[in-house]
This record gives C-alpha cells, sequence and structure tokens, in this order.
C-alpha cells in the first residue's frame, strides 16, 4: 500500500489527536486538571472524534491511490 502525502497528514493528524485524547483521559482522572475540567473535557471532545475520522480519512486515501 503507498501512502501519500494526504495520507500521511492524515494519518500524522490522528496521532497527535490520539495523544491528545489520551492526555486529557489521564488529566481528568487525576481530578486536578492543569487547564480545567471544562477546558480539559472540551479537547477530549474534539481530539476523540478527530482521531477516528482522520484515521479512517487516511486509510480511504492510501487505499485509493493504490488502485
Amino acid at each position: 500500500m503507498i501512502m501519500t502525502p494526504k495520507s500521511g497528514l492524515f494519518l500524522g493528524v490522528s496521532c497527535v489527536a490520539a495523544i491528545a485524547a489520551v492526555g486529557c483521559v489521564f488529566e481528568l482522572t487525576s481530578g486536578n486538571p492543569e487547564y480545567g475540567t471544562v477546558v480539559t473535557g472540551a479537547i477530549l471532545a474534539i481530539s476523540a472524534p478527530l482521531t477516528i475520522v482522520s484515521f479512517i480519512a487516511a486509510v480511504a486515501d492510501a487505499r485509493a491511490n493504490n488502485q
């Protein structure tokens, strides 16, 4: 499977968003988030779906360019 720059960008966004989501979970479970519960929860609410959507877009783009 060939990775294009576009699918690589989507995959990079997916990785960064996944790291942000995991960090937010750890911050929220610690009981005292550094940026506050609302901001950390908002980051989590954005980064978790972004992880999934950008990963699916990366795979779809790579498959489309493979054929």
